[in-house]
C-alpha cells in the first residue's frame, strides 16, 4: 500500500504507523531525519498548493498549505461540522457568528459549518440549521463575510437531509431521541425506524421523493454560493438519508436503488451530480462517509473504497471519512485516531484526497497524519470546543509564526512574558 511513497516518506510512514512514535518524538530521537522529512514535506505542499516556501525555517506538517481546485487552504487543520441545534426555524444567529468565527480567529485553516438541511422536513430537531428560504443565506453570508474579511481561515457548508433521523429532540435533551409531539414526516431508503421500540417508521421513498429531495440540494446549493461558501460537502454518512441509501443496513429495497453497491449508490450518485453541476466548477466539493456501520452485515472499509472510487468518478475532491451512527446498536472500537486508518486506506487505494476524523486532539498526531500521507486534512471537533484557539496554541508550542489579527497584535509584543505564563516551554 505504501511501497510507492517516496523514499523519506515511507521511512516516515514505517516508523510512525504503530502511532508508538510521532512526529514530536522523531523531533527529539533524530532531529537530522525530521528536518529532511519536514522539508521535503513543506517544497511538495508548495508546489501543490502553487504558493512560494517560506524563507527560512520550514513549516511543520500542519502548516503547509493545501489546495483543492482554485481553493488553497492555508493549513491542514478543520473545525469540523458540529451541529449547535439553537438556530430559529432554521435561521442561525449570533451563536454560529462566534462558533465559526471564533475558531477561524483561532488559526484553523478550514471551519466547516454543521450539517445545514436543505428542507424543513429535513431538520434533525427543530434547532437544525437550514439553507432552503433567502433569509437562511443572507444569515450564513454574515458569518461567511466575518471569517473571510477577518482571517485567513476558509470556510465550508455541509448539505444533508436527516431522513429516519429526524424530528429528534435536541442532542443534550436525549441524543436521537424522537420528539413527543410536533414531529414531521420522515422519509428514508427504507421503512425502518430508527429505535425499533419508539422512533416513528419512515415511509420508504418513492422517485417522486428523490426528485424533489434532489432539487431541494441544488436549491441549498445554490444558495450556499450565494452566501459566499469556498467549500460544499455533501453529508452520506452517520445514517441520515444518502446514507441510509448506502448501507445494507438501512437499504431493503428490491428496485434499482437496493441491492448490490452500486445499486445502493444509485441514488446519492444523482444528489452529488446535480449538486456538482450548480455548483461553481472553480470550487471543491467534499463528500462525508461512513466507512464503516461497526455492526456485522454493514458496510465495511473495503465497501468505502468502493464508494470513494465512485465518488472520485463523479467529480468528488476529497473524501471526509469518518465511520458509524447508522444504526443504534453499533459496536464501534474507540481508542486514538479510531478512524484515521480508514481515510488512510481510501488515500492509499483510490488517490483521493481525504480528511481525517475522530478522536484526533493533538498536534503531534496532525503533524504525523499529514507527514506519513495518511491523510491530507485534519479534522478536530471536541478539541475546538475545548478550545477555539487550538490550531494558534499549536502554532505557539511549535514556535512557527502564525499571524495574529490585527486587534490582537500585542501579543506579539509581550511574547516572552506570555510564553513564561502560558506553557513554560515550547519546541523549536
Amino acid at each position: 500500500r505504501y511501497v510507492n511513497q517516496p523514499p523519506l516518506q515511507f521511512a516516515f510512514t514505517l516508523l510512525t504507523r504503530s502511532l508508538r512514535i510521532t512526529h514530536e518524538d522523531l523531533s527529539v530521537r533524530d532531529p537530522e531525519f525530521l528536518g529532511r522529512v519536514d522539508r521535503w514535506m513543506a517544497e511538495n505542499a508548495s508546489h501543490q498548493a502553487e504558493r512560494p516556501l517560506p524563507a527560512g525555517r520550514v513549516p511543520p506538517p500542519m502548516f503547509t498549505p493545501f489546495r483543492l481546485r482554485d481553493l488553497v487552504i492555508p493549513n491542514r487543520v478543520v473545525m469540523s461540522p458540529m451541529c449547535q441545534y439553537v438556530a430559529a426555524d432554521g435561521t442561525i444567529g449570533d451563536w454560529h457568528l462566534v462558533h465559526l468565527g471564533s475558531r477561524a480567529i483561532g488559526g484553523a485553516g478550514l471551519v466547516m459549518a454543521e450539517m445545514t438541511d436543505v428542507c424543513r422536513d429535513g431538520r434533525i430537531s427543530p434547532g437544525c440549521a437550514g439553507l432552503y428560504e433567502p433569509q437562511h443565506a443572507a444569515a450564513w453570508k454574515r458569518i461567511v463575510d466575518f471569517v473571510h474579511r477577518e482571517s485567513a481561515a476558509k470556510i465550508g457548508i455541509q448539505l444533508g437531509h436527516a431522513g429516519r433521523k429526524g424530528a429528534t429532540k435536541r442532542q443534550w435533551e436525549g441524543d436521537n431521541e424522537p420528539l413527543p409531539e410536533g414531529r414531521w414526516p420522515l422519509v428514508s431508503a427504507s421503512a425502518i425506524p430508527y429505535f425499533p421500540d419508539r422512533s416513528p417508521v419512515p415511509r420508504e421513498m418513492t422517485r417522486d421523493d428523490m426528485q424533489k429531495v434532489e432539487a431541494d440540494y441544488v436549491a441549498a446549493t445554490e444558495l450556499a454560493d450565494e452566501a459566499g461558501f469556498d467549500l460544499l460537502e455533501i453529508h452520506m454518512a452517520h445514517g441520515y438519508l444518502l446514507a441510509s441509501f448506502i448501507s445494507p443496513l438501512t437499504n431493503e429495497r428490491t428496485d434499482e436503488y437496493g441491492g448490490p453497491l452500486a445499486d445502493r449508490m444509485h441514488f446519492p450518485l444523482a444528489v452529488f451530480d446535480a449538486c456538482r453541476a450548480a455548483w461553481p466548477s472553480h470550487k471543491p466539493m467534499s463528500v462525508r462517509i461512513s466507512a464503516a456501520d461497526w455492526l456485522p452485515g454493514g458496510m465495511e472499509p473495503h465497501d468505502s473504497v468502493e464508494v470513494a472510487r465512485m465518488l472520485k468518478a463523479h467529480g468528488c475532491d476529497i473524501v471526509d471519512v469518518s465511520a458509524g451512527q447508522t444504526v443504534h446498536d453499533q459496536r464501534p472500537v474507540y481508542g486514538r485516531l479510531f478512524q484515521t486508518p480508514f481515510a488512510d486506506r481510501i488515500r492509499q487505494e483510490v488517490g483521493i484526497p481525504t480528511m481525517a476524523v475522530g478522536n484526533i486532539s493533538s498536534y503531534m498526531d496532525v503533524n504525523t497524519i499529514i507527514a506519513s500521507g495518511r491523510a491530507d486534512l485534519c479534522l478536530l471537533a471536541r478539541a475546538h470546543l475545548f478550545d477555539p484557539y487550538w490550531t494558534r496554541h499549536a502554532a505557539w508550542m511549535l514556535g512557527w509564526p502564525l499571524p495574529w489579527p490585527d486587534p490582537y497584535r500585542s501579543i506579539e509584543r509581550y511574547s516572552p512574558r506570555f510564553e513564561f505564563h502560558f506553557s513554560g516551554e515550547r519546541s523549536g
